[in-house]
């Protein structure tokens, strides 16, 4: 099991900032390991949609993971959960207001599951660098 949890401060009122981050569309915009998401339930953010989430793979194989969406309380979290028969991963995005805006946290716990649940050990590794690219990303669109 690999956990990544960052916090990114934002301008944008906490309503903004739910609107946006709880489209899980928009991940591929600031995640440079997703290379696209397809909804496959529902249109745009909402309780129980669904999204098949396209990421760089290791070894420059691709792989989905179906995601749905499992909590979406606006204006404040969204927890979704994706799986694959490798991977489980559960991200949960909690959003705080401030003085200038709000603070957006995300935290994302990775799980490889099956044949290749060893790959735990040493998944912390790649997912903190994988991550550190994600927060660039979210501090340039929620700015």
């Amino acid at each position: 099991m690999a956990r990544y949890v960052t916090t990114v401060p934002s301008s944008k009122t906490p309503e903004e900032a739910f609107a946006y981050m709880s489209d899980v569309r928009n991940f591929a915009l600031w995640d440079k390991g997703i290379k696209k998401v397809i909804q496959v339930v529902g249109d745009g953010a909402g309780l129980g949609n669904v999204f098949d989430i396209t990421v760089k793979g290791f070894g420059g194989q691709n792989s989905v993971l179906r995601y749905v969406t499992l909590e979406c309380d606006s204006p404040t979290n969204v927890l979704v959960k994706g799986k694959n028969l490798i991977f489980t991963s559960v991200d949960r995005i909690t959003i705080t207001p401030t003085a200038t805006g709000c603070d957006v946290t995300y935290d994302a716990v990775l799980t490889a599951n099956l044949i290749v649940w060893p790959m735990n050990f040493v998944l912390g590794r790649v997912f903190d660098k994988v991550g550190d690219v994600a927060t660039r990303g979210l501090k340039k669109v929620l700015a």
